[in-house]
C-alpha cells in the first residue's frame, strides 16, 4: 500500500508526530516536497508549475476539496503560473503521518491532471 491509499486519522493535539525514524520512508515517497521548519514547527512544502493563471486556479480548488473530505486542510499560495502547497498538522505544531499522506494525494492530483 502507498501513501495515497492510506485513510488519514482525525488529529488531535495529543496525537503523534512522524518520528525522526519514520521521516525518511515516508519522505521517500513524497522526494519532490521540501521538509521545512517555521517558527519551530516542521512542515512540508512543494511549489507546482502551471502555465497562466486558470490552471493554478483550478489546481488550488482541487487542492482544497480534496482537504475539506478529509478534513485537513493546507496552507495554499495561488499566483500566476504557480502554487505552493503547505502540509503540516496544526493541532500538534509538526507532522503527522497525515501530512505525508496528503501530499501524496496532492502529488496524484498533479500528475493526473498533467495527464487529462
Amino acid at each position: 500500500m502507498t501513501l495515497v491509499d492510506e485513510r488519514c486519522e482525525a488529529c488531535r493535539p495529543d496525537s503523534p508526530m512522524v518520528t525522526p525514524g519514520e521521516e525518511p520512508a515516508l519522505h521517500a515517497e513524497i522526494p519532490d516536497w521540501e521538509i521545512v521548519t517555521v517558527n519551530g514547527e516542521r512542515r512540508l512544502k512543494r511549489i507546482f508549475r502551471f502555465e497562466g493563471w486558470q490552471e493554478p486556479l483550478d489546481f488550488t480548488l482541487a487542492v482544497g476539496t480534496m482537504a475539506a473530505e478529509e478534513d485537513h486542510h493546507p496552507k495554499l499560495v495561488t499566483e500566476w503560473g504557480r502554487v505552493t502547497v503547505w502540509w503540516w498538522t496544526h493541532a500538534i505544531h509538526g507532522l503527522h503521518r497525515n501530512d505525508f499522506i496528503m501530499a501524496a494525494r496532492t502529488d496524484a492530483l498533479f500528475t493526473a491532471r498533467a495527464n487529462a
